[in-house]
Order: C-alpha cells, then sequence, then structure tokens
C-alpha cells in the first residue's frame, strides 16, 4: 500500500466532531464582558505607592483588566520591572496599566525543614 493511500485511509478512521467550536463558542458566550474603569487620580496615586512597595519573591493580590473582564490573581510575584511597567506573578505577565488593585500579603515563612 502506498504512503499516500494509507494517509487517505486513516482520515476515514480519524474522530470527527461535527460541533467543532462549540465548546469553545459556549464558553465565550458565557463570559461576561465588562468596560475597563477609569481610575481616579487618588487611586492611581494609591497605586503608584503600592507599586513602589513590591519586588520579587513577595506575595501578593492584583486585581487587573483582562480581555474585557476583571481577573484576580494570587501568587509571588517572579518578576517585577518598574521600567517596563510590568510584573509577573507566577507565570501570569501583568501591565501596571491593567491593574486596579493591589493587596501585598503578608509574608509567610517555611517553618518546616524539608527532607
Amino acid at each position: 500500500m502506498a504512503q499516500h493511500e494509507k494517509a487517505d485511509r486513516a482520515k476515514i478512521f480519524a474522530p470527527f466532531d461535527a460541533l467543532r467550536g462549540l465548546r469553545e463558542a459556549l464558553a465565550e458566550k458565557e463570559r461576561i464582558t465588562v468596560p475597563r474603569m477609569i481610575l481616579t487620580d487618588e487611586k492611581k496615586e494609591e497605586l503608584d505607592r503600592m507599586f513602589q512597595q513590591i519586588s520579587p519573591r513577595d506575595v501578593i493580590t492584583v486585581v487587573y483588566f483582562s480581555r474585557d473582564e476583571y481577573v484576580q490573581v494570587t501568587g509571588m510575584v517572579s518578576k517585577f520591572s518598574p521600567t517596563s511597567k510590568t510584573m509577573q506573578i507566577v507565570n501570569t505577565k501583568i501591565s501596571f496599566d491593567d491593574v486596579c488593585d493591589i493587596k501585598i500579603n503578608d509574608s509567610w515563612e517555611v517553618t518546616e525543614k524539608w527532607t
């Protein structure tokens, strides 16, 4: 059997998704989109003060605007760049311009020794 014939035969047995894209379309339909908030000057100043207090390895909670919705993420700051105005919490990269709220969580310490 030629290679071309094998490929054509394999197509016959490939799974068929008659509703291709339906799951994605339903998930997108379920999203509630919201307009971006316009921050007051006072809130912008408060955020600027918070940005000055943040450093890598801090555990923080950030609320930020992403793809027509507000998302809250809590985790350790893995990267923080005031020059590029971005931070990364674990694997999530966030622009300072998208942030609407920040909370610096109390430091936590490891009390048990790992063996």
